[in-house]
């Protein structure tokens, strides 16, 4: 049986910087580089963006400008299946099987439950629920995540030795985790970089918008000859410079701040010209699907026919282990 990798993003606006760096390319990274007999399940997140519900038009402009975004970075092969989670009903399906045999008193032991109590809805605490049916349905083995999703994993684990034990049979494959880096890639204010504190770059904003972002950067009031270069390494501006640029542009960049040759402000004019000239192959495809959604429905209508029939096969399979079918 062919290995498989899944992962998603939630379609709650464009892809950030940290969606990108911990996500989109790990998983690009692997498609080229892992053997070609391994399966790649790349999915919307649609259904997990609803925990956080604005309206109709909102939500499918979210999904278009996520889809944008991958396919700005795809390159489709055979063993590539990009699609929407909504579309697999089976995802659903599973999804109340899960719940049936997970105590909720676990849930509550999660940072998503704890993190959002001001804003609790039932859809916020089975979040992690959803997200081990999106694995397990396929028989995932590596799942990439970024290092906030990591408790998450580890209840799918839970989940599927709890029902193998049940059932004493391996129903679900055990997944594993996949994380670039050991630590959460901050937003523009030192914080987790998240579209809910606005604190993101967008590498698809227009160039005034992307400016705007990176300007405003939290650093120091201070020029960069007032202090030494192991205080600079510690600003957000550095560490966001260190993990969007590559090595030589880093390098080059450290040189110039231990010589005393550059400010805070023109740091972040150079990373700002970094990822138009980097990205400007991306930024152009992402504007060519965003103005053909045609496009881009076929694509994930053709992800769908794939990946259902996985589904279906997995879903048969669960239900005459449980005894639905009759």
């Amino acid at each position: 049986m062919n290995k498989k990798f899944i992962t998603g993003i939630q379609s709650s606006g464009t892809p950030h910087i940290a969606n990108i760096y911990s996500i989109i390319l790990p998983t690009i990274s692997y498609i080229s580089k892992i053997n070609k007999n391994y399966l790649f399940f790349i999915f919307i997140a649609d259904l997990h963006s609803i925990t956080n519900y604005q309206n109709n038009n909102t939500l499918k402009n979210n999904i278009y400008k996520n889809a944008a975004t991958w396919l700005s970075f795809l390159k489709f092969t055979k063993n590539v299946y990009f699609y929407r989670q909504s579309d697999i009903k089976e995802i659903n399906e599973l999804f109340w099987y899960l719940n049936c045999f997970y105590p909720f008193n676990r849930l509550k032991l999660c940072h998503v439950f704890k993190s959002n109590k001001n804003n609790l809805n039932t859809g916020v605490i089975n979040y992690p629920i959803l997200m081990a049916s999106d694995i397990l349905l396929f028989d995932i083995n590596n799942v990439i995540i970024g290092k906030d999703q990591k408790q998450h994993i580890e209840i799918t684990r839970k989940i599927a030795k709890i029902i193998n034990n049940k059932f004493k049979e391996n129903i679900f494959i055990i997944p594993k985790y996949k994380i670039r880096y050991n630590y959460i890639i901050p937003g523009i204010d030192g914080n987790k970089m998240s579209k809910s504190k606005n604190n993101i770059i967008n590498i698809f904003d227009d160039k005034e918008n992307l400016k705007k972002q990176i300007m405003n950067i939290k650093t120091t009031n201070k020029s960069i000859k007032s202090i030494n270069y192991n205080k600079i390494k510690n600003t957000i501006l550095f560490k966001l410079y260190k993990i969007i640029t590559n090595k030589e542009e880093f390098t080059y960049l450290k040189e110039k701040i231990k010589n005393n040759k550059i400010g805070f402000y023109n740091i972040k004019i150079k990373l700002y010209n970094y990822i138009l000239y980097f990205y400007a192959k991306q930024r152009k495809k992402y504007y060519y699907y965003i103005n053909n959604k045609n496009i881009i429905n076929k694509i994930l209508y053709n992800g769908y026919k794939k990946v259902n029939k996985i589904a279906k096969k997995k879903i048969f399979f669960i239900k005459e282990k449980i005894g639905l079918n009759i």
